[in-house]
């Protein structure tokens, strides 16, 4: 009988936590530390993107879209999963590319980071508004239910309209609070009803839409931009692995 060929698969594919650990281009610090408002007890949120390597994606078992972990309160994109979800404005993936707390970037991670304009557009506003209408209904559903809203959500999403107003009327998306700090902390505490609370998201989402129509940034993402960036870091992981 014929000898068994090797397997064309080629060796085990590497654990979920290993590709974080072996393959991550860029990590950041995000939450309450990237934006200003970190108090004695606030975790360390880490978020990253990894590049899976290509010859993963000829096995039927394709690598994962994102990995909780290893370590405690870190999460992290596979590179194609990471640029979908900017290219549609997630608020999540956006800010994670303008974090102030770079804790890890190599070659593919820079040119990641210098692809940061062709994400933004004016789309950032239709997604912006839906994600607030989004919080917004689930903290007066907090209200009705228990009688006050999880503040800190309130906080972060007072943070996150101010910041796609500033992003709207200037071009750059900002995460650091600035003096805006004792104020949202206020909110967190609890110390500022929720119907003033409902009222600054209001004037907070009007500001925003108001900057819309004399925005300086394009009317969608350049995906062709972002597309020639995945097709070249995918290739040359082809022939490198």
């Amino acid at each position: 009988m014929p000898t068994p060929s090797a397997d064309p698969a080629g060796p085990p594919a590497p654990s979920h936590h290993a590709l974080v650990t072996e393959h991550t281009v860029y990590a950041c610090v995000m939450g309450s530390r990237a934006f200003g408002l970190a108090t004695e007890g606030s975790d360390t949120d880490r978020r990253g993107v990894f590049l899976a390597p290509t010859p993963l994606f000829w096995r039927f078992e394709k690598p994962p879209t994102h990995v909780e972990g290893p370590r405690p309160e870190q999460f992290s994109w596979e590179l194609e999963r990471f640029c979908e979800l900017a290219l549609r404005a997630n608020p999540t993936a956006l800010e994670c590319l303008h974090s102030p707390l770079v804790e890890h970037v190599d070659a593919t991670g820079r040119e990641l980071l210098a692809l940061r304009g062709a994400f933004l557009s004016r789309a950032v506003h239709d997604t912006y508004a839906r994600y607030a209408a989004g919080r917004c209904k689930e903290l007066r559903a907090d209200v009705a239910r228990r009688g006050a809203p999880r503040w800190k959500q309130a906080m972060h999403l007072l943070r996150t309209m101010a910041g796609v107003r500033d992003l709207l009327r200037t071009g750059v998306l900002t995460l650091e609070v600035g003096a805006a700090r004792e104020e949202m902390l206020a909110v967190r505490r609890g110390d500022v009803p929720w119907e003033e609370v409902e009222h600054r998201l209001s004037v907070l989402c009007a500001q925003a839409a108001a900057a819309l129509p004399d925005s300086p940034l394009p009317d969608s993402p350049d995906r062709a931009r972002v597309a020639d960036f995945l097709h070249r870091t995918r290739r040359a992981s082809a022939l490198r692995d």
